[in-house]
């Protein structure tokens, strides 16, 4: 089994670290040219996350920290758009945050759920039980490859379910 090297410092900068601020992001969305073709952030590249709740909620942490940021900063959007995570049962690498709105590419916006609904699907009783815990957000469920959560801000962006 290899042994992974510099953990402790990892775990330390996901929580510390502004994924947008690092990479400049939030500047185009002072754009006012700026779309979004479901443009998304994954926060646990590596999928270190499917091996334990304890690695994984790290992770949620610093994606639920990212959210807050953005739905706060895309207020001062000029266009519509939609703001939503979607969380996998149990594949953290595919855990993201979403943002579209409508775009050149001609992607379908707003994006419509469909079989979805508010009862819970998934089985992972770590992450609903951390989800649960997220009050300020709305949460949709559905079940396609594996049973996923959608979850929203109200008053913020579109909401289609």
């Amino acid at each position: 089994m290899k042994k992974h090297r510099g953990l402790r410092r990892y775990y330390k900068n996901l929580a510390i670290q502004n994924e947008f601020e690092r990479t400049g992001y939030l500047e185009y969305l002072k754009d006012s040219d700026a779309w979004f073709d479901y443009r998304h952030w994954h926060f646990d590249w590596k999928g270190m996350g499917n091996s334990s709740f304890k690695k994984r909620k790290p992770h949620l942490d610093k994606l639920f920290r990212h959210f807050e940021i953005l739905a706060e900063e895309v207020k001062y959007l000029n266009i519509e758009f939609q703001l939503f995570a979607v969380i996998l049962d149990s594949h953290s690498a595919s855990d993201a945050l979403f943002l579209h709105s409508p775009n050149p590419n001609g992607s379908e916006f707003p994006l419509i759920w469909e079989n979805i609904s508010e009862k819970c699907t998934l089985k992972n009783k770590g992450l609903i039980d951390y989800l649960n815990q997220q009050n300020e957000y709305e949460k949709l469920y559905g079940i396609g490859d594996e049973p996923f959560c959608i979850l929203f801000k109200r008053n913020v962006g579109i909401l289609t379910y």
